[in-house]
């Protein structure tokens, strides 16, 4: 995964210039306006959120009306995080979007880009304030169904109930704190099911240094863990390969999908009796919605009728619906084969 954040620090330094698909019309999101726009992320350092800029980048392309695209990393600082906000206002783009890590700390930076007449689309995560005062639109995710997805998979499959030790990324996103939620409606009234480690989840900052760092201590302070449950799973790959080296038993996993973590379940199913796996969709693309959006307001094109990008499950080791754990021998670990970005184009990300 180290290699992708390398080509990210040279994304940040880059600029896209937009060529129309000549064999395709424009799509309806793309209107008459010319463009330039701005996407800035709060930490770029994982393969999830190269593959999220890229999609960002191919969806651009379809609109010839988006002259330049800028793209920002905040490397997981909230203060460069805000400044990256103030450059693209400076720069003069018309339309912004921003994956806004550090939640409401981020919103009075949100509110000047808005407030100084850029379209303003944050999404995924959680900033706080109101759209038309603070930002135009914010594109979220229903996180909670998420979360309940997880819980309704657990208690099918572990009726007796068990420890669980939930995973997420920075203290206090939304994204962790909703599906915490989802998990706590299903299971939580319920004393077979026990939540262990901090609460509402284990802060990792979906940096898979800091998620080995978190899962290995979990694993040797709790003796007994019976499921985790993780919101970018691939991050969790390498403790669990080094517990397992020690004689650990690999618990029932439930959270969102990574070639990596199919590839761990299809090496590791045989010798692992207790290892169950499901998954959601990574949701790569739900960047993709909030680019619509923020061109859409922009170019004075037609905006999408969805405002939320959905939840939706993706493997299940046991009932193989929608689909069994996938495993691509073939391709790198860090890519994401739920995402609408075929695995190899994701493969070629990390050397062109």
């Amino acid at each position: 995964m180290a290699s992708s954040i390398g080509l990210v620090a040279v994304m940040a330094a880059s600029t896209l210039t937009a060529t129309a698909s000549s064999a395709a019309g424009l799509p309806s999101w793309c209107g008459p306006k010319k463009i330039t726009m701005g996407f800035t992320d709060g930490f770029g350092g994982n393969s999830w959120r190269l593959v999220t800029t890229a999609a960002v980048r191919e969806e651009v392309k379809l609109c010839p009306n988006v002259t330049k695209l800028y793209y920002a990393d905040g490397q997981g600082k909230t203060d460069k995080a805000i400044s990256d906000i103030k450059g693209m206002v400076a720069k003069g783009v018309k339309a912004l979007v921003v994956f806004p890590d550090s939640g409401q700390a981020m919103l009075p930076a949100l509110r000047s880009a808005y407030k100084a007449g850029v379209v303003t689309v944050p999404y995924r995560v959680w900033a706080g304030g109101v759209a038309g005062k603070d930002y135009n639109i914010f594109i979220g995710s229903d996180f909670v169904l998420a979360g309940k997805l997880w819980g309704n998979w657990i208690k099918k499959n572990l009726p007796n109930g068990g420890n669980i030790l939930s995973l997420s990324g920075p203290a206090g996103n939304s994204q962790g704190v909703d599906e915490a939620k989802g998990l706590q409606s299903v299971l939580g009234s319920d004393p077979k099911y026990k939540f262990i480690g901090t609460q509402p989840y284990e802060v990792t900052n979906w940096d898979p240094g800091k998620a080995q760092e978190v899962l290995t201590a979990a694993i040797a302070k709790y003796p007994n863990i019976d499921v985790i449950t993780t919101d970018f799973g691939p991050s969790i790959v390498s403790a669990l390969q080094a517990a397992v080296s020690s004689g650990w038993k690999v618990p029932a996993i439930a959270g969102s999908d990574g070639n990596v973590l199919g590839c761990f379940y299809a090496d590791n199913k045989a010798t692992q009796p207790n290892f169950k796996m499901m998954t959601v969709s990574t949701q790569n693309d739900h960047s993709r919605l909030a680019t619509d959006w923020a061109i859409a307001l922009a170019t004075g094109g037609k905006v999408p009728a969805q405002k939320a990008y959905p939840s939706t499950a993706f493997e299940d080791s046991v009932s193989g619906k929608p689909s069994p754990v996938q495993c691509r021998k073939d391709l790198p670990g860090d890519v994401y084969l739920s995402a609408k970005m075929s695995g190899a184009a994701q493969a070629k990300l990390k050397t062109n």
